[in-house]
């Protein structure tokens, strides 16, 4: 409350009672649902479906579990719940950085409205010490000095639209109060929403660690009982788990370094830049992330997309970082992993000719390499890949910028 200057707190208090028994009763403006709270809302309505699909495979396990153990069936369920989890993981990715945006705009508003707060205070503070100066005979005072009666007019129409201006400044004053409050307590629910679904992300982040230990358990079962094992393990799913120790192998030294105090990896890849993304190359899409069959009937699970294009296209960095690995890897050629800080990497496959160096810096857009997997299946392709925390691979095409 305002502090006035002389008179007992009783007059003071009946001094603004009086006021704002003048306000304007009227809502304030209604908040209209921004686009990216309906999109929260979409993702998770997806959540919820992927997440009653994760439930009847689990309940699936179960019944295998208690029934003659067929390995391959098995092997088959925990790896369709792998990728129900990375589906969650990716929905979660998305849904974190819709909040971390609500979080953005909702503090510039709330920023704004307390701006607006103070300077009506302020305006509201020195028009009440005003009227307390004048005192409550002012009015009356006035109007029986008028001269004549169109002095009286006057002064009666210039009390009128002054008492409106103070009517309006006490409405003004309530509701940015009022908004205030409700920006505060918005601003609230959606960090609560974030933290909560930030511990949701590391829980499905365990659960995909775990169920990656399970089929390495399982892998391991059928190379201990020697039966057909070079038919289930086929090229490609050794290239992923010789890919998936490097990049645990990289990751395990980032995080030494990181704890030595090593030097900062420049940039940083974060959920923010989901759909921001530059293509590394431009071309079209011979494949998608996630299971698919080849045209031999061979079901495989592609961590990553492929982009068709000429053999010889440079290929550009997405984001800017510092170089882990330059190294061919059986079926995925040659390689170079780009590490861009917070676990995030980018991977380029396939390629004809790398032009970077391990420990390099690279700034986004950089040319790394060249096209090749001229002698693959797909032809002339580059595989691009991003892995998240624990080396988790993210679907490539929720990163890059959406074509028109």
């Amino acid at each position: 409350m305002c502090k006035l200057p002389g008179g007992s707190a009783r007059q003071r208090g009946g001094l603004i009672a009086a006021l704002v028994g003048f306000l304007l009763v009227c809502p304030g403006p209604l908040q209209a649902q921004s686009g990216t709270t309906a999109q929260l809302e979409q993702s998770r309505r997806r959540l919820d479906s992927i997440r009653v699909e994760r439930q009847r495979l689990e309940a699936q396990q179960q019944r295998l579990q208690g029934q003659v153990r067929d390995v391959n069936a098995d092997l088959r369920n925990l790896e369709r719940q792998r990728e129900t989890t990375n589906r969650i993981v990716n929905e979660i990715e998305s849904q974190l950085a819709g909040l971390n945006n609500e979080v953005a705009r909702v503090s510039g508003e709330l920023a704004l409205a307390e701006d607006n707060l103070e300077e009506k205070q302020a305006v509201l503070e020195r028009r009440l010490i005003d009227i307390y100066k004048r005192g409550r005979l002012y009015t009356f005072q006035a109007l029986l000095a008028a001269e004549s009666f169109g002095d009286l007019l006057a002064r009666y129409k210039y009390l009128y639209l002054t008492s409106r201006q103070d009517r309006a400044l006490v409405h003004d004053v309530e509701a940015l109060n009022a908004r205030v409050r409700r920006q505060r307590n918005d601003l609230l629910g959606i960090r609560a929403s974030l933290g909560s679904t930030r511990a949701d992300r590391e829980q499905e982040l365990r659960r995909y660690a775990d169920l990656a230990t399970a089929r390495a358990r399982r892998l391991a079962q059928l190379q201990r009982s020697g039966q057909a094992t070079e038919a289930r393990l086929t090229e490609l799913e050794k290239d992923e788990a010789r890919l998936n120790e490097l990049l645990a192998a990289l990751e395990r030294a980032r995080r030494t370094a990181a704890a030595a105090g090593g030097a900062p990896i420049p940039g940083g890849l974060t959920t923010d830049d989901i759909g921001k993304l530059d293509w590394p190359v431009n071309g079209r899409i011979v494949y998608n992330f996630g299971r698919t069959t080849l045209p031999s009937g061979v079901v495989v699970r592609f961590n990553g997309i492929g982009i068709g294009a000429r053999e010889g296209t440079p290929v550009k960095a997405v984001e800017t970082g510092r170089v882990e690995l330059v190294q061919r890897l059986g079926t995925y050629g040659l390689t170079v992993v780009v590490q861009h800080g917070n676990g995030y990497r980018s991977l380029y496959m396939q390629l004809q000719g790398a032009s970077v160096v391990v420990g390099q810096d690279i700034t986004r857009g950089q040319v790394i390499g060249t096209v090749g997997g001229a002698n693959s299946d797909e032809g002339p392709h580059l595989h691009f890949e991003i892995r998240g925390e624990n080396s988790i691979p993210l679907d490539p095409s929720d990163w890059l910028k959406r074509r028109r």
